[in-house]
């Protein structure tokens, strides 16, 4: 692994962004790993078809952590079109590395968990 993507990580990890609760969030959605135990909610304001603000809380391994983090950053502001297209893929270039099947899922975890919450809200 680059030693420039580990440090990133890790520092999305012990200086996590966005990580919380919004007030009166329009949704809030979990998800679990139960292979491993991470746990990542994810909670979101929108206005008209853009997510304005998101949140997470969670708990697990730098990586569901750290790409929860990372996720919130990136997702503020844009359509929830362009969110559900994301996919694996867009994930591990957010992270800017490989990751092994297991790895893998913990990237995907917050991404799933905010699919979910998205396609839970009534436009």
């Amino acid at each position: 692994m680059n030693s420039l993507y580990q440090e990133r990580i890790l520092d999305y990890y012990q200086n996590p962004r966005n990580r919380g609760t919004l007030n009166a969030p329009d949704f809030s959605s979990g998800m679990v790993n139960p292979s491993c135990g991470d746990a990542v909610s994810m909670q979101g304001k929108i206005i008209g078809d853009t997510l304005e603000l998101c949140s997470f809380e969670g708990k697990g391994c730098v990586i569901s952590q750290a790409t929860a983090s990372m996720l919130c950053e990136k997702v503020a502001g844009m359509s929830i079109q362009d969110i559900q297209k994301m996919d694996a893929e867009y994930m591990l270039s957010l992270l800017g590395m490989q990751l092994g099947p297991t790895r893998l899922k913990c990237a995907l975890l917050p991404l799933e968990a905010l699919k979910k919450g998205l396609s839970e809200v009534v436009f």
